[in-house]
């Protein structure tokens, strides 16, 4: 869990642990090179790939190659060692003064790491810092600020107390919605999809710990950065989490796995406390758990057919016709709706039957499309293509 300090020689080491996601890794890696050029930073990425099945390796290699990116790091596991291992496989060789934790299916804009680092750089007592993440239909990921899960506020969030009153500061802390989206705040759990740490508070109060195989591995590293002295912050800065929104966050899998890991959780923080905190909620998640596995065995019983989608392509004409082969090969409904920039996706600039939106990454900024979609009415989500590699990436999957 601990490294030995390593000589600092760049402002932002960047890890980014990979598991078949080649296309989404591949677009987030680009917006993050466009974001280290942007703010004139030295910086170092490393990939940490956990054994994908989908050729992730060699296609970075191929599209990333070491003569144009060499500050590019691409660490290949012989087999899948979870989350926090492999982060901490690229701590130990990382010599950031600042050390940003990325998801792969995340998508940063230009300003993004510039104005983490000045952001960071003004603070006397730096720990870690989450920005605001959208999902793919421009909606506020509720995640991207929690508080402490103690046994309270896990109780409230299990009970359903906070959705009850999310404007509550005693019943609503695990997601802090009380608090202004738009303001910078001190906050207590950043998430791990985007989590920008100072290495002195991780030289202090050690990475990932490795018990953790998925999952709560981000609030126990928050929580003892807060305890080792530091102060952790939320900035208002708007990111694309991608295939966080699809997440199975009903599944028993998830379920399971999740609640898992805020048992280690509350075992290694709250183990002193009385059963009157702690067996309230070990039932709690035993009854979300079953919940989840009644509604799978349900879905599986009663299968729901997926509505067919339409595609509405926003762009050139000679991307559109890049497009149309992609069309043909999988079947997609895709109509062209404009070859002008649109400031706007008011309901009344796309018809009511487009519920997923492709814009072209050759005329729109990662700025702009997150713009567009967070003013949105968020009842499509948001899908590119890129012209250049005949990719159309999607929120549910990747047509190529």
């Amino acid at each position: 869990m601990y490294h030995a300090l390593n000589e600092v020689t760049v402002q932002i080491s960047i890890i980014i642990v990979n598991y078949n996601v080649k296309y989404y890794i591949e677009q987030c890696l680009h917006s993050v090179f466009s974001s280290i050029s942007t703010a004139g930073l030295e910086a170092e990425v490393f990939v940490v790939d956990n054994a994908s099945t989908d050729q992730s390796v060699s296609y970075l290699h191929q599209q990333f190659p070491q003569s144009q990116y060499p500050n590019l790091h691409i660490i290949a596991n012989a087999r899948n060692v979870g989350f926090s291992r492999a982060n901490n496989q690229a701590v130990h060789l990382a010599s950031g003064e600042y050390i940003l934790f990325l998801n792969p299916d995340t998508l940063i804009t230009a300003d993004t790491l510039g104005k983490c680092h000045q952001f960071a750089q003004q603070q006397a007592n730096f720990g870690a810092l989450g920005v605001k993440m959208l999902s793919s239909d421009g909606t506020f990921a509720k995640e991207s600020r929690r508080g402490l899960p103690t046994p309270w506020v896990s109780f409230c969030k299990m009970s359903g107390l906070t959705l009850l009153f999310p404007k509550s500061k005693v019943f609503a802390r695990y997601y802090l919605s009380f608090l202004d989206k738009e303001k910078p705040a001190n906050i207590e759990i950043i998430s791990g999809a985007f989590m920008f740490v100072s290495n002195k508070a991780l030289q202090q109060c050690g990475s990932f710990d490795e018990d953790f195989f998925m999952y709560g591995e981000d609030i126990d590293l928050s929580y003892r950065i807060i305890e080792g002295g530091f102060q952790n912050f939320y900035l208002p800065l708007p990111i694309l989490h991608y295939k966080g929104e699809s997440t199975q966050k009903s599944s028993y899998r998830y379920v399971h796995v999740f609640y898992e890991a805020m048992l280690i959780f509350f075992r290694k923080h709250y183990g002193s406390l009385s059963s009157f905190f702690t067996v309230p909620i070990k039932c709690a998640i035993i009854i979300r758990a079953l919940i989840a596995l009644i509604r799978q065995q349900v879905g599986n019983l009663f299968p729901q057919k997926e509505p067919e989608l339409t595609f509405g392509f926003v762009g050139t004409k000679e991307t559109y016709a890049a497009l149309l082969p992609l069309a043909e090969k999988w079947l997609l409904s895709i109509e062209h709706l404009s070859e002008q920039r649109l400031t706007s996706l008011a309901a009344d600039a796309i018809p009511p039957h487009i519920k997923q939106l492709i814009l072209d990454a050759e005329v729109y900024t990662n700025k702009e499309v997150l713009r567009l979609f967070e003013a949105s009415n968020h009842k499509r989500n948001l899908s590119i293509f890129s012209p250049k590699k005949g990719v159309l990436i999607t929120n549910e999957e990747v047509f190529y």
